[in-house]
């Protein structure tokens, strides 16, 4: 089973304009990304897929790897063209702006394909609990629900599921936006139009819940920092 990691690489992001390219130590936050994803060992090939010519010539003037796209609305997307033309069984989509991702969580997503021995599940992604109130209020935050057998629901920018009693002891989750794709579900995610319920919570996830498919979610341990923000820059460069 081939196993790739991309990264999807936006540089005009809406909350933060040219964040991937804001140093973070001593490198830019998109090589970060992309050098601790590949010291992970967990993959035969790691790349940046963008449609940025600054972030495509920052890859590879850093020894790595990087694939011009067109524009796309989500990271899926731009991966499915990238990817079109690589042999590959498992798609891991790693988010650009999260520099401090571990190897764990990513071997958690692995393990489900590869304990999927009748290739039931297409698409797996994490989650993780949150316990604070401004975390969970958070519309950066995207928080999702799950059934009992761990399969999504719904994701959410909004508080789910609502908060009526504290005495009901509901957990609330975020998900982390690491997806882990057979490489056939990604091109098909791909050819699926947009319905409202994604556009209106830009959430690319819930494009695959709109067309009736199903997504594993695993819990994961794992914290780190997403940077969405300046304010979230500044957060990690104090974990540097």
């Amino acid at each position: 089973m081939k196993i790739i990691a991309v990264i999807p690489a936006r540089y005009e992001a809406s909350r933060f304009p040219g964040k991937l390219m804001q140093i973070l130590g001593e490198k830019t936050v998109i090589t970060t990304t992309y050098q601790n994803v590949v010291e992970t060992g967990l993959f035969d090939e790691v790349f940046v897929a963008t449609d940025s010519e600054l972030i495509f010539n920052e890859i590879q003037n850093h020894g790595g790897k990087a694939v011009m796209t067109g524009q796309h609305e989500t990271g899926s997307d731009r991966i499915a063209e990238a990817v079109q033309n690589i042999d590959c069984d498992i798609v891991i989509n790693v988010q650009g702006d999260e520099p401090f991702l571990k190897l764990e969580p990513l071997k958690q997503l692995i393990q489900v394909f590869k304990e999927d021995d009748n290739q039931e599940i297409s698409l797996a992604s994490l989650k993780i609990k949150l316990h604070e109130k401004e975390e969970i209020e958070n519309p950066n935050n995207v928080k999702v629900i799950t059934d009992n057998n761990g399969f999504a629901l719904y994701f959410s920018r909004s508080v789910i599921p609502f908060h009526r009693e504290i005495t009901y002891g509901v957990d609330y989750f975020k998900h982390i936006g690491v997806y882990a794709f057979r490489k056939h579900a990604l091109l098909q995610f791909s050819k699926l139009e947009m319905k409202p319920l994604e556009i209106s919570e830009k959430i690319e996830c819930i494009r695959y819940l709109e067309y009736g498919m199903k997504i594993k979610l695993i819990e994961t341990n794992f914290i780190g920092v997403g940077i969405d923000t300046p304010e979230d820059l500044e957060k990690a460069k104090k974990l540097i």
